[in-house]
């Protein structure tokens, strides 16, 4: 069973252990492997051992830096000359800025209208160009998808990308090599890029693991897909 494990995404890609495992090479000199340990408030709490993994470490806050590096470093030359388009109210947004200008690549950032002042201003901060665009991120997206034929840009999605996914997987990859006992890792669900990357990554190292997905109570959007039904805000 070693190794084998797979999550097929859009246009038929397969996202392999090998994925992350190589996504974890290219990104360890310029991410902070970060803390993982346990909580004893928590477990006391939950009333089992539970340990953290800490990403807010990371410079721009969040996981979402591990992704959106990797993607970038795939690049092509062209690609990196000619720049990438991102579309996010956030954490991806700032991941992708922050890289790209560390790499030289232009970037622009689409963020839908509502997205807060001082989110705008953080990715603005290294030298991406922002536009505002969309009441919410499908319609940011589908304008950013649009703007990256006219200017030829690639695009980097946050989540439904294999070299995003891989990129995300290392976290799981960094907590077993630290705890290699762990019995569940409780993984948060937006996209579905995240937990897809953790499951791969620790189902190659112990089949037996167990891989729990949450959601805000008010955004249930990947629960209600399982089930068939619409959330609540949809209706």
């Amino acid at each position: 069973m070693r190794g084998r494990s797979l999550v097929y995404i859009e246009n038929y890609m397969a996202l392999i252990p090998e994925d992350i495992r190589d996504a974890a090479k290219a990104i360890q000199s310029r991410v902070v492997k970060t803390l993982c340990a346990p909580s004893t408030t928590l477990s006391q709490i939950t009333g089992a051992p539970l340990i953290l993994k800490f990403e807010n470490l990371h410079f721009t806050g969040s996981f979402k830096e591990r992704g959106a590096l990797n993607k970038l470093l795939s690049l092509s030359p062209h690609n990196r000359k000619t720049g990438v388009i991102a579309m996010s109210a956030g954490n991806h947004a700032q991941a992708v800025a922050y890289h790209a200008e560390h790499l030289g690549i232009p970037a622009v950032i689409v963020m839908p209208r509502y997205t807060p002042n001082l989110k705008v201003e953080h990715t603005r901060a290294f030298n991406a160009e922002v536009i505002l665009q969309g009441e919410d991120f499908d319609e940011a997206g589908v304008f950013a998808k649009k703007l990256a034929i006219e200017r030829g840009l690639e695009l980097v999605h946050p989540y439904d990308d294999e070299k995003i996914m891989a990129g995300q997987g290392t976290v799981a990859l960094e907590m077993l090599e630290t705890f290699p006992g762990l019995e569940s890792i409780v993984v948060p669900v937006g996209g579905g890029g995240f937990i897809a990357g953790c499951a791969v990554a620790a189902k190659s190292i112990n089949p037996e693991i167990s891989i729990i997905g949450f959601e805000a109570k008010g955004y249930t959007s990947m629960c209600c897909t399982l089930k068939g039904t619409s959330p609540e805000w949809a209706k």
